[in-house]
């Protein structure tokens, strides 16, 4: 077993048991079992693809929003206008994850007429990542955007106060031969998630990842919790992490900021929003023509030449499928921390626990 300090281990469950065992916590939650396989399903595909600060480490977080912190279990997501390829979506109070596939869905749905389409949903709650939905607009070979507020975790360029959230944007892009280009990326240097992966690891962060609640940098997981995260790309990462937000809010009536909650506080219940785009590449070009270019670009990249002490370049997208192909075959790695929290949520709600002796070293 690879060890973390602390004595801390990592162990590897095989994707299937894992969406198995999530699906059965969410549905004795109340989720109707299509919502709690589709809100499993989406924690998976996130540890599948290494971005760990939003998969099966949320499990204990949703358990507490779908049972006594007012997100509602059986919500079902409606359009309440269309105009056109601009559609407004109330998601009923469910979790994110339901109103934001119900939303993608339908601007899928309308985009194969329009050409391009935007659904903004509003009453709706934590909807994981990015990358989950824009994969959704690739399988159909369109182009997919995704945007969603966070609770506020930055300040303002030179402040101390957390009123701006991540707000992260997803891009996916379809190719041929290659791997769809997908960027999935909040707007500050890191996620709180992961700064709790590292905490629960018992690990320093790097230094460019966070400020403590002075705005010193620092690499005390723990001060970074309590702090500030820092921006990428100092005041223009900023910026724009305030035009997602708005843009994932405003549209549809959801919380901006602190509106939808703080990091001390917690989330309001119904108060977030998103935004979800998909383009219809046919409405543009050849679609064989336009992913054969994509793929143009991915080599371009890939063979072009690399700095001193760089192995490999790699378009956005790669490592990640490159690791879920990984777990795949090996299965998906998580500490025992992770893991104990899951334990934890299944014994609360009576849901047998699947993931003892499904661990490789």
């Amino acid at each position: 077993m690879a060890r973390y300090p602390e004595g801390r281990a990592e162990r590897r469950i095989a994707p299937g048991v894992l969406a198995r065992q999530v699906t059965e916590i969410f549905a004795a939650c109340g989720m109707s079992g299509p919502d709690a396989s589709l809100l499993a399903d989406s924690l998976v595909h996130a540890d599948l693809h290494g971005i760990h600060s939003h998969g099966v480490l949320r499990v204990p977080d949703y358990v507490a929003k779908l049972t006594h912190e007012g997100v509602n279990p059986r919500g079902v997501p409606r359009v309440v206008r269309r105009t056109g390829g601009a559609i407004l979506v109330d998601g009923d109070n469910s979790m994110g994850q339901v109103g934001g596939a119900f939303a993608m869905r339908q601007a899928i749905e309308s985009a194969r007429a329009s050409g391009i389409a935007a659904a903004a949903v509003g009453g709706s709650n934590h909807c994981g990542t990015m990358d989950y939905y824009v994969r959704m607009a690739i399988a159909e070979d369109m182009i997919g955007i995704a945007t969603t507020n966070a609770l506020p975790t930055m300040a303002p360029w030179g402040g101390v106060d957390k009123i701006i959230g991540l707000n992260p944007i997803g891009i996916g892009i379809p190719a041929g031969d290659e791997e769809p280009v997908v960027l999935d990326t909040a707007l500050g240097a890191t996620a709180h998630g992961k700064i709790r992966v590292y905490h629960q690891k018992g690990e320093p962060i790097p230094g460019d990842w966070a400020f403590d609640r002075h705005g010193r940098p620092t690499t005390d997981a723990a001060a970074a919790l309590d702090g500030l995260i820092q921006p990428i790309g100092g005041f223009k990462g900023l910026g724009l992490a305030v035009c997602m937000g708005i843009l994932a809010s405003l549209l549809s009536g959801a919380g901006y900021g602190t509106e939808s909650g703080t990091m001390e506080t917690g989330a309001i219940a119904g108060a977030d929003g998103q935004l979800y785009a998909a383009i219809n590449v046919a409405a543009f070009e050849d679609v064989r023509t336009f992913r054969e270019r994509v793929d143009t670009v991915v080599r371009q990249i890939r063979t072009s030449r690399r700095a001193e002490g760089t192995d490999a370049l790699h378009a956005p997208g790669a490592i990640e499928a490159a690791t879920a192909a990984h777990h795949r075959r090996n299965g998906i790695p998580l500490n025992d921390v992770t893991l104990a929290h899951v334990r934890e949520a299944a014994g609360t709600l009576g849901v047998a626990f699947l993931l003892d002796g499904q661990a490789t070293s």
